[in-house]
């Protein structure tokens, strides 16, 4: 498979001839959206609390007397069926949303959006992004000189100035090849990678 490579101005300057097994893959969108739901399952945090009945406040006296009155016999205004009363099935903070996908799954789900974004015309290839200060101004010119507005940078390893001139960019991500995530890869509409980052890809996921 050979990768499109960018210089500074955005245009074509070479080829890169990568893996088919990593960037000629078929698109397996099964695979892909369990890797991401699962991918966006893991992060979350159950840090939902609900009252059942037993724990909300309310007087144990029965509202009206059993018998005689008409109406529904009830023993408890804290009843479920109440407003104000407690949850039948309350949110708890002991909730587990994990879900598990194997490792061989994981890489092929990445593997298989690489491919796509490949065919897509939406991942290219720069020899190396750099700048010369951390400035936000500085990477901002240099991102738009090469045609990009919203892009996620994935680099070999993650220079400070850049990672530094990055952090106040909204439509722009910098990410090591190592914290590269499905959802990251989906999410934006161009990818950049460095030469160096194609190689450790094809090191992890090859």
């Amino acid at each position: 498979m050979e990768l499109k490579v960018i210089n500074e101005n955005g245009q074509e300057a070479a080829k890169l001839q990568a893996s088919d097994a990593l960037f000629g893959r078929e698109y397996n969108e099964a695979l892909v959206h369990q890797v991401v739901v699962a991918y966006q399952a893991n992060a979350r945090s159950a840090n939902r609390k609900q009252k059942d009945r037993s724990e909300v406040r309310h007087t144990t006296t029965k509202p009206w007397r059993q018998k005689g009155t008409g109406r529904a016999r009830s023993g408890s205004n804290g009843s479920p069926l109440w407003r104000g009363g407690g949850r039948i099935f309350p949110n708890s903070p002991e909730e587990n949303f994990s879900q598990k996908v194997n490792k061989k799954m994981y890489r092929a789900g990445l593997a298989s959006i690489l491919s796509q974004l490949v065919r897509d015309d939406r991942l290219a290839v720069v020899e190396n992004l750099s700048v010369e200060a951390p400035k936000t101004k500085l990477f901002a010119q240099k991102i738009k000189g090469m045609g990009y507005e919203s892009v996620l940078v994935i680099t070999d390893s993650l220079d400070e100035n850049v990672f530094l001139a990055s952090r106040n960019l909204p439509n722009v991500l910098v990410l090591d090849v190592s914290e590269a995530d499905p959802v990251s890869l989906v999410r934006f509409p161009k990818v950049l990678v460095t030469k160096g980052a194609v190689a450790k890809f094809e090191e992890l996921l090859g």
